[in-house]
């Protein structure tokens, strides 16, 4: 392509002008796209969340992009997020052959080596239940709750009475809400339903055995929702299941029943795949954080019910605390950390004052994490600031890819794992303040933000 046209994609790109750039492509005729002005628009389509898309570009160009670890990076790229997790391996790992030490290689190719991993162990799991249902194996019935257990299960509070709480359901309203569903409704959840509808547990936490956006070893609900349309968090109230699938995306292989403390970003479901509409459900969580990540939690909602384990189980905040304020104290700084901080001129003591703010994020939040609150969005600026200094050239894209290696993932003095999304929205409001502002594909802070950065950290 001429230099002219190039220059002008790369500019759209990084203002997010992705669909500009489709638009400019595709109205070039097929056989005139040349292997770069094909691996530009595959690059768009993956931005815009179009991933069969970019993939079909990239393999019209194929046999050209072998020995580029860009192409394989945009194919792997695409196949992990169409879940197609082995081959996302296949490609990370030749484009980290052709090109190593990425780092945004390396962390596509550590989760797509989990994601499969986990992606095995689900389908064997549903094989095996599809199998045992399919040969008569099921559970020998019996009356759901009938032991008298869950005589003190639910905690009677105000904001469960008036967010999830409804009349008993009469047979009617079971049929209508099971006919919106498009389910049956287990009968385990029906009794339960029928001895209260809807309301707030007194445990509220379910262990599993695979980490998820919450926590290393449990997840953790807010409600479990009540057959009806009348409350907002009942099946098919507002915020309901046909609310979680067609506008949260949530897959629709079931009926969400439970809401969880984030807000619409985790759920858990009754899961009909093995199963069929009719049959008994299991019981999974799915992380939207983590591209809808499907875990295991039980094989049917009675399980699940007494399953729930009380807040104290996990209750480990006191020693997490102190752990992160040692960590944030005296852990070693990243290479790269340990690199920026030897070019400040301008601050004295500058791993002093990186420490100190760290310190204060673990005595508000009670752990080392950066997510949307102030002090964070400090941070952030504070590693750009760093950043850029040094490295004056940077694209967005090049600092995305950079800055896991500055804290996240640097060590002792790290946190073990983000979510993208927040750098990304964070960035995405610096440069919308005006605050930071693109030049010619580099990113830098104003000078007069760089000025402000530099005195929150001499006051830190």
């Amino acid at each position: 392509m001429k230099e002219t046209l190039t220059n002008q994609l790369n500019e759209w790109h990084e203002e997010d002008k992705h669909q500009n750039i489709v638009d400019l492509l595709i109205a070039i005729p097929d056989e005139e796209r040349d292997y770069e002005a094909v691996s530009l628009l595959a690059r768009a389509y993956n931005n815009l969340g179009l991933y069969e898309e970019a993939l079909c570009q990239l393999e019209t160009v194929a046999e050209a992009g072998k020995q580029d670890s860009l192409w394989h990076f945009r194919a792997g790229f695409s196949l992990f997020h169409l879940k197609r997790y082995e081959e996302a391996v296949q490609a990370f790992r030749k484009s980290d052959e052709l090109k190593s030490d990425d780092p945004n290689t390396e962390y596509f190719l550590r989760r797509s080596l989990q994601k499969a991993e986990k992606q095995k162990r689900e389908e064997l799991r549903l094989a095996k239940k599809k199998a045992s249902l399919e040969t008569g194996g099921s559970v020998e019935e019996k009356v759901p709750f009938s032991d008298g257990s869950l005589a003190d299960f639910w905690d009677d509070s105000e904001y469960a009475r008036n967010s999830y709480q409804s009349e008993p359901p009469t047979e009617e309203l079971i049929l209508s809400i099971e006919k919106e569903l498009g389910y049956k409704l287990p009968t385990s959840y029906i009794e339960l339903m029928k001895q209260r509808n809807g309301g707030v547990p007194r445990n509220t936490n379910f262990p599993t055995e695979e980490p998820t956006s919450w926590a290393e070893d449990h997840i953790a609900i807010s409600g479990i929702m009540g057959i009806g349309r009348e409350k907002s968090y009942s099946l098919c109230g507002d915020l309901g299941s046909p609310f979680m699938i067609e506008e949260w995306g949530y897959p629709d292989i079931g009926v969400v029943i439970c809401d969880c403390p984030s807000a619409g970003h985790d759920v858990v479901m009754l899961d009909y795949r093995a199963c069929g509409r009719e049959g008994e459900p299991e019981v999974i969580h799915v992380d939207q954080e983590d591209d809808y990540e499907i875990t295991f939690l039980a094989d049917n909602f009675e399980a699940f019910i007494r399953g729930l384990v009380s807040d104290e189980e996990y209750d480990t905040s006191e020693e997490d605390k102190e752990h992160d304020l040692n960590k944030v104290a005296h852990g070693k700084f990243s290479p790269l950390l340990e690199e920026l901080c030897s070019r400040v001129t301008e601050v004295e003591q500058i791993e002093w004052k990186i420490r100190s703010l760290c310190t204060r994020i673990v005595e508000e939040k009670g752990h080392f994490s950066f997510h949307a609150d102030e002090l964070s969005t400090v941070m952030y600026d504070v590693q750009f600031w760093l950043y850029t200094k040094s490295y004056p050239e940077t694209s967005r894209d090049q600092y995305a890819a950079a800055y896991p290696n500055i804290i996240v993932f640097g060590g002792e003095f790290g946190q073990g794992g983000y979510a993208p999304s927040f750098i990304t929205d964070w960035l995405e409001n610096r440069i919308k303040e005006g605050r930071i502002v693109q030049d010619h594909g580099t990113i830098r802070f104003t000078d007069q933000f760089a000025e402000d950065v530099i005195k929150e950290l001499r006051e830190a």
